[in-house]
């Protein structure tokens, strides 16, 4: 089994290099394609998966990763499951229990709300990260961290948003994480998104 990732970011190329020889069953291989930015993958999705209609085999799937940033998740959501479909591919959204070639998943609201998931992790990456990190109101909820959740992890690790380097974050957080303990919601629905592109191949 291949799977092909496709992400809005290097820091996510980081993080999945770390978490996905976690999550895929042993002998499976993987390549993470990234963009600039979101507005790149988005513009450029529909012409990459038409190209991959052209060479996928049965053993192949696709997923795509993209933040919520301040867009309702629900017609991103959307969004992607049509693109998908547009190119001839099937998504998981749409297959009704038939195997399905796409998985498109979204982070709620970055990348950096799965750091605050698993704050063990994050403190044996940053020793200095107080170990009731998850107990304070601000944070109980890594999906619901108000004003921007890269902004607040650089304020946790004591960055300025200038200074704060996304990439060496996220390659040593990711380093330490523990998929199944997380509690960032939307990582574990890509978690359980895995899991069933895993079952169909099983």
């Amino acid at each position: 089994m291949h799977v092909e990732f496709i992400t809005e970011e290097p820091s996510a190329v980081e993080a999945l290099q770390n978490l996905l020889p976690r999550m895929l069953p042993a002998g499976a291989s993987f390549a993470i394609r990234s963009f600039r930015d979101k507005d790149e993958l988005l513009g450029r999705l529909p012409s990459r998966l038409r190209g991959y209609v052209h060479w996928l085999s049965a053993d192949w799937h696709i997923v795509v990763l993209v933040d919520r940033d301040n867009d309702d998740c629900q017609e991103l959501k959307a969004r992607l499951d049509v693109i998908a479909a547009d190119a001839g591919l099937l998504p998981k959204a749409r297959a009704m229990g038939d195997r399905f070639h796409v998985l498109n998943r979204i982070a709620i609201e970055e990348l950096e709300a799965w750091f605050f998931g698993d704050v063990e992790a994050l403190r044996a990456a940053y020793p200095a990260v107080p170990e009731t990190l998850a107990e304070r109101a601000s944070y109980r909820d890594p999906d619901a961290i108000r004003g921007g959740t890269w902004e607040a992890l650089a304020r946790v690790l004591g960055y300025s948003r200038a200074t704060f380097p996304k990439i060496a974050v996220a390659r040593a957080v990711s380093a330490h994480m523990d998929p199944e303990r997380n509690r960032s919601r939307s990582f574990q629905v890509f978690r359980s998104g895995i899991a069933d592109l895993v079952a169909g191949d099983a």
